[in-house]
């Protein structure tokens, strides 16, 4: 049973149509003509289309081009007196789904007529499933077929049905969010929130009471009692990004959701049980940190139960070209553009560079590119690749090079703890004083670099904005 427009100028023989597929069931529409028929075609969706040939204000291959226009998965039947083979031929070529001749078999029509629905359901659904693929995939960061990217949506579709917490680790820019969407999504929870935190933007003080809430009068501020993600998150999931920035005290009431299902309150000493799927992320070295005393080696186990690792762009360049046409057509959409396909060269200088954003940065330059160029193409000078500002301690050649600028005698727990102070004003100043955003460029945790602050008198020599006032 589907729903029919029938289009033909003979009134009779389209009340001696409807009369016959009634039979079957189907939801009825009619049309005289190619104007008429595509009035409602713009008005209302239909399974099949069953279309005379020749009509005073046009035919059924104008018919059928209209249906193509609103909706390509509707099935289009021809049937007319005109049954040429050369007419037969060309409709089927242009994407008929059968041709029928009059005087008809009205057994005939209606076989016909029920095998266009069962072919229009089956193409609404192949494009639900491929709408749901993509949603699957989650965004433009999952995008890519190299084999790495093949496995995260491999370990995606594996782990999303279960309820066990996922570690999703890999640079900044690589998708860690968008993955963590994308498990949600396919999940049983789905229907459930999905809250998402960052534990890097809040600071210390507020995460314990932003993760599990606070009583009345629990600290300064505390007017009310407030629930906190935990609790708000029941029965959904919680999406930690990096986790690695929480600190010691919150690592151990987070260690106590994952074993227990239960938080307690800042400020109480009543325990409440929540039914929460923890997602976590970092960009940094969990085992790494764990050896270094940063971060507890029982949480790091209870997180890590499923890991999913993001590669960087730089190591999959060979996804760069497929991922610069998709993401071009989809910015082009959001920010209604004209999309427009990159020059050779512009994809070759955009291949030689390193990505140090990821994904991220290359829609943010696919973006600019689009808004400011001026050519048909996206050319090379619509990148301007600009190498970082500065380049990373942890270089071997940027120390050697640092090493030869230094007097060959020197104190060296004085030269470096001077060197530590100046980093950590650098940071400050590029961080506007934020100290959790000072903390994720020099690669310390919130903890340890609120103690080089301490410890080197940095406190209060930032103004908001980044000005000293004094050194």
């Amino acid at each position: 049973m589907g729903r029919i427009l029938i289009v033909d100028d003979e009134p009779g023989m389209r009340r001696i149509l409807a009369a016959n597929l009634q039979r079957d069931g189907h939801v009825l529409a009619e049309a005289s003509g190619v104007i008429e028929a595509r009035a409602l075609l713009a008005r209302d969706e239909y399974d099949a289309v069953l279309t005379d040939q020749k009509m005073p204000d046009g035919s059924g291959l104008d018919i059928l081009h209209a249906v193509q226009e609103d909706d390509s998965t509707t099935s289009v039947v021809f049937l007319t007196a005109v049954g040429t083979l050369e007419l037969a031929v060309e409709s089927m070529r242009q994407g008929a789904f059968d041709f029928l001749t009059k005087p008809f078999v009205p057994d005939v029509v209606r076989s016909a007529v029920k095998r266009a629905c069962e072919r229009t359901a089956l193409l609404r659904e192949n494009a639900v499933l491929r709408t749901a693929v993509q949603k699957f995939e989650g965004a433009d960061e999952i995008l890519g077929n190299n084999l790495a990217m093949q496995l995260v949506r491999n370990m995606i579709a594996r782990v999303a049905p279960t309820n066990s917490t996922v570690l999703i680790t890999g640079e900044t820019g690589t998708g860690k969010e968008l993955v963590a969407r994308a498990i949600h999504r396919n999940s049983a929870r789905a229907r459930n929130p999905f809250i998402a935190i960052n534990c890097a933007s809040v600071t210390e003080t507020l995460l314990e009471s932003e993760l599990f809430g606070h009583e009345k009068g629990a600290f300064t501020g505390a007017d009310r009692a407030r629930a906190g993600l935990f609790e708000a998150a029941h029965e959904g999931t919680l999406f930690l990004d990096e986790v690695a920035e929480m600190s010691p005290a919150a690592q151990a009431k987070l260690l106590r959701v994952l074993a227990d299902g239960e938080i307690q309150r800042v400020g109480s000493t009543v325990t409440r049980r929540v039914n929460v799927r923890v997602l976590a992320a970092t960009h940094r070295n969990l085992q790494e940190q764990v050896q270094q005393g940063r971060f507890r080696e029982d949480l790091y186990y209870r997180l890590a139960v499923l890991p999913i690792q993001l590669p960087p762009l730089r190591e999959r360049k060979e996804d760069l070209s497929e991922l610069c046409r998709m993401l071009t057509a989809r910015v082009a959409a959001e920010i209604k553009v004209r999309p427009r396909p990159l020059s050779a060269a512009a994809e070759a200088k955009l291949a030689e560079y390193s990505f140090p954003g990821n994904v991220r940065e290359l829609r943010n330059l696919l973006e600019r590119a689009l808004i400011l160029g001026q050519s048909a193409e996206l050319q090379p000078e619509d990148f301007p690749l600009q190498p970082p500002p500065s380049q990373p301690l942890n270089s071997e050649m940027t120390i050697e090079q640092l090493a030869a600028h230094l007097p060959p005698h020197l104190d060296l727990r004085e030269t470096l703890s001077r060197l530590e102070r100046l980093l950590i004003l650098r940071a400050l100043e590029g961080a506007d004083g934020v100290q959790a955003e000072a903390a994720r460029q020099l690669g310390l945790s919130r903890s340890d670099l609120g103690y080089k602050v301490g410890k080197y008198s940095i406190a209060g020599i930032l103004q908001p904005g980044g000005q000293r006032t004094m050194v």
